[in-house]
């Protein structure tokens, strides 16, 4: 059993909790994920690890609440149980030896990008933040992100709060005032990461992109997170979730991601069992 230490509600759509897992805590890198289950029997999903606390044993997730589990997830209370919380999981990103990064997050990815942005401030690197939200309400790990970072650039879609505009909008204005990178990371939407790496294919600048939001399984048996990644099949599971995004093919991942959406959102429709009666 692996306790909640800490629940917060960051908006009206996304969680945070810190979950006990000491020997987690100690191993996770940026980049890496979390498979977790809330109950006997219950679904199993991944979830990127948002930070660390080695010396109190914590590891800080983030989610959005989207499904069945994510919503059984959120209904808990600090001090209760989940009953697997599995890993460190996946290929960490390679933060060495870049010099000037911009990290860009959109959505839910902005809780994926806090990790890469404090990882690359430890290493050294000159770091941009460009978050996207749609509104000023979902805004979230502001003052975070401005810790951490050396330029930070907040946008959204309705222009209530910051740029107006989406992220893709916002770094073209940066590289158009003659910003310079080395290394660019897109974290969130498909259409977004493919945006951002339409941006940076002329001139080309290297661009990794975190290809989470397909995963299901988390070990690469069940081929949901399947990808074309420089005419080669990878699993963005135990191949990522990170990938060169100029090397992958956003057509088909986009085409694939619809896949399972109506069965999504039967699964959050409350069951009547006719044998017992029972409700799940």
């Amino acid at each position: 059993m692996f306790q909640i230490k800490e629940k917060q509600k960051l908006n009206s759509e996304m969680m945070l909790f810190r979950i006990d897992a000491p020997l987690i805590a100690k191993k996770a890198k940026p980049g890496q994920f979390i498979i977790l289950r809330v109950t006997e029997g219950g679904e199993r999903i991944p979830l990127t690890v948002a930070d660390t606390d080695p010396e109190k044993g914590l590891v800080t997730i983030i989610f959005q609440i989207v499904g069945k589990t994510t919503d059984q997830l959120s209904r808990m209370e600090a001090g209760e149980n989940i009953v697997d919380f599995v890993g460190p999981l996946g290929v960490p990103s390679a933060l060495e030896n870049i010099k000037k990064a911009c990290v860009i997050g959109g959505g839910l990815g902005v809780a994926i990008a806090y990790p890469l942005v404090k990882g690359l401030h430890n290493e050294g690197t000159e770091v941009d933040v460009i978050t996207g939200f749609r509104n000023k309400d979902l805004i979230i790990l502001e003052k975070e992100f401005k810790k951490a970072a050396d330029g930070y650039y907040l946008c959204t879609d309705d222009g209530s709060r910051g740029y107006h505009g989406f992220v893709s909008d916002q770094f073209r204005e940066l590289l158009k005032n003659g910003k310079q990178y080395d290394t660019v990371f897109a974290v969130g939407p498909l259409l977004m990461m493919k945006a951002i790496c339409d941006l940076t294919d002329r001139p080309r600048i290297r661009t990794i992109v975190s290809m989470n939001s397909i995963m299901l399984d988390g070990t690469g048996m069940c081929g949901a997170c399947r990808l074309t990644v420089n005419g080669e099949t990878k699993f963005a599971c135990v191949d990522g979730p990170d990938f060169e995004g100029h090397e992958v093919d956003f057509d088909e991942a986009l085409s694939r991601s619809t896949f399972y959406r109506e069965e999504e959102r039967l699964s959050l429709k409350r069951h009547r069992c006719r044998l017992t009666g029972g409700v799940r």
